[in-house]
């Protein structure tokens, strides 16, 4: 009976004893051996015997050190003696339950500090009317805190549209070249602005499988963030290699800057959703500590990850690693011809 089941389940005899558990039980932590872990468990177990009477409660328990999990339990009994454990594990739920929590108020916060801003310079504004001088302060720090919030707004809708898509479904063949040119045409007025030197140095003709638009917008939160965060006549690299992971083959696309760096103590948490190293720098740079969410995420639905080194004083490196797209060996004709297809697609689009 219980081998149909998708949750784990347990069946306890007369002394408490386990007469036979699914292997989910004994996965997570449920059962060891001939007994019920968790004494809560066992308590419930006990209850339903002498009351004959189905138990139901969502409980908490502690599994591998300070390893938490979440389980919706039911106990019923199946005669005098046996008793039934129908367990769901519902700690990935949980998980994902509290990251929305948290991110519904990270962004309500991050929405109330622009708009609150904007409201107090309207009425200061109002006041003013008669001091042109004054009135001219204040509508450009308006400008500066509506900048802000539109670029959270754009940001929470381009989180928002790579979680939802996935480019594995249904991926095309995307010129990391392509990509590279578009991040840093992307992020080339700041840098100008900022007089950083933007530098590309990449191995041609690398492929990767996925979402062209997805992977260009990484790469350019990575340029736009090290254009920020260096000091003028600063120099950010931006690269690809080919590279080797044991037997895979892969791709590696790089952004080197000579900035202020990164404290060892933040590096665990940047890709974290709104974190921020330096909060005031990234306020007044118009940062919302969603970019690096965005990379992560994205290198992730392309099969990927993310890394990063830096030191204080003397710069960082982010880095997305990609499969590689490898053409079958004998089809080197049909390559060419992809290979031309994706050339003319790119030159219409532009």
């Amino acid at each position: 009976m219980l081998g149909v089941l998708r949750s784990a389940g347990v069946v306890v005899g007369p002394h408490d004893e386990v007469l036979q558990a699914t292997d989910q039980a004994r996965g997570v932590g449920l059962v060891r051996g001939t007994r019920v872990v968790h004494r809560e468990m066992l308590e419930l177990v006990r209850e339903a015997r002498r009351t004959g009477q189905v138990q139901s409660v969502d409980l908490e328990l502690v599994r591998g050190g300070d390893q938490q999990s979440h389980f919706s339990v039911r106990v019923a009994p199946l005669s005098e003696e046996l008793v039934v454990i129908l367990a769901e594990d519902r700690t990935t739920a949980v998980r994902l339950e509290a990251i929305r929590r948290d991110f519904v108020t990270n962004v309500s916060h991050e929405l109330k500090t622009p708009i609150g801003a904007i409201s107090l310079l309207s009425e200061a504004v109002t006041e003013a009317a008669e001091e042109p001088g004054t009135v001219r302060s204040f509508a450009a720090r308006m400008q500066h805190e509506s900048n802000r919030l539109a670029g959270l707004v754009a940001q929470i809708i381009q989180l928002s549209g790579v979680q939802g898509d996935d480019p594995l479904l249904a991926p095309k063949r995307v010129s990391v070249d392509e990509v590279l040119a578009e991040a840093v045409d992307v992020c080339r007025v700041d840098a100008v602005d900022r007089q950083i030197e933007l530098v590309v140095a990449r191995d041609e003709g690398l492929v990767v499988m996925g979402d062209e638009a997805q992977l260009a917008m990484a790469v350019s939160n990575l340029v736009r963030n090290a254009v920020l965060y260096s000091e003028p006549g600063g120099r950010v690299t931006v690269s690809s290699r080919r590279t080797v992971r044991g037997e895979d083959q892969l791709v590696e696309m790089r952004v080197s800057d000579t900035g202020i760096g990164i404290a060892a103590a933040d590096l665990e948490r940047i890709f974290e959703r709104f974190y921020r190293v330096d909060y005031a720098r990234s306020r007044a740079n118009g940062g919302n500590g969603l970019g690096l969410s965005i990379v992560k995420h994205v290198a992730a639905a392309h099969g990927g990850d993310v890394g990063v080194w830096s030191k204080v004083g003397q710069g960082s490196t982010f880095s997305i690693t990609l499969p590689e797209h490898v053409e079958v060996p004998g089809h080197a004709g049909a390559a060419q011809r992809d290979a031309a297809e994706l050339h003319e697609e790119q030159e219409q689009e532009r």
